[in-house]
């Protein structure tokens, strides 16, 4: 798959691209981003868009390990205001929405978005394949065991990356099902995984590419890499990028990132490496 029709516009996937992730929260895991208004997400997402994203994903409710739901009503104060001034400032940026609500993801298409984020696979509302559909938006499909609230406390497979990739299988022919004509699958780095599992999952990342579906990975400054490492969130920078890099190595079409400059130098230059003859 070399493109996705996001309304109307078409995303090409020729070469990977980078997602900037925007959150609109104040208790994402990563204090980069926290407790930002209007003015500084529009100055963040111009940073951004600058930087080379091809994409931002904006959320309004966070899914570290542990974290709570919040109501669809606070929810969608969250992210609408965000979305609307974005898409008003930048309209020829793609959005996506990064929830796992269906009413919510309605409303930021309505607004602006043209991606639905889904960090649930569709587990958590049972609306959300059938919506997607309607909207006619490409469907990011991600795999996650348990819930947040739930999902570190000690996650078992038999076979992780068989595991995975039997749900993306299934799942896949769900959202066929439903009407949804553009899937990309997340493997869901540290949603329900040891670090091991984690490893095991990027390396065999590959493997996910049979199901003929573009591949997300979402790495930044994740707990597998600062533990690994003996450092913070906000000293990972580095491992990222080289994460990023063997996701790219192992077939990822996109890299969801905080740091969309060195994501984006990442992409660069894996694609000229590529190139080489």
């Amino acid at each position: 798959m070399n493109s996705i029709n996001c309304k109307g516009k078409l995303l090409n996937l020729e070469e990977p691209l980078v997602m900037g992730i925007i959150n609109a929260t104040p208790d994402s895991f990563y204090e980069g981003h926290l407790e930002l208004n209007i003015d500084e997400i529009t100055a963040l997402a111009g940073k951004m868009i600058q930087d080379g994203a091809a994409i931002l994903d904006i959320g309004g409710l966070s899914t570290r390990p542990g974290s709570n739901s919040v109501s669809v009503q606070e929810e969608t104060d969250r992210v609408l205001p965000v979305i609307e001034a974005i898409h008003k400032i930048y309209p020829e940026i793609i959005l996506s929405i990064d929830t796992y609500n269906s009413q919510v993801a309605r409303a930021a298409v309505n607004s602006g978005a043209s991606i639905i984020n889904d960090i649930s696979g569709g587990n958590l509302d049972q609306d959300m394949l059938s919506t997607a559909a309607g909207l006619q938006v490409p469907y990011i499909c991600m795999h996650m065991q348990g819930t947040p609230a739930t999902m570190q406390q000690a996650p078992v497979y038999s076979h992780v990356v068989r595991e995975v990739l039997d749900f993306f299988i299934a799942k896949i022919d769900d959202c066929s099902k439903a009407g949804i004509k553009d899937v990309i699958i997340d493997p869901g780095f540290g949603f329900g995984k040891t670090i091991e599992h984690n490893f095991q999952l990027l390396k065999a990342l590959a493997v996910l590419s049979i199901t003929n579906k573009p591949i997300l990975a979402g790495l930044s400054r994740k707990s597998t890499i600062y533990k690994t490492l003996d450092v913070t969130a906000a000293d990972a920078l580095n491992g990222t990028t080289v994460l990023n890099t063997m996701a790219l190595l192992n077939g990822a079409s996109i890299l969801r990132v905080h740091d969309v400059k060195e994501a984006s130098e990442a992409v660069k230059l894996f694609s000229r490496y590529k190139k080489a003859p």
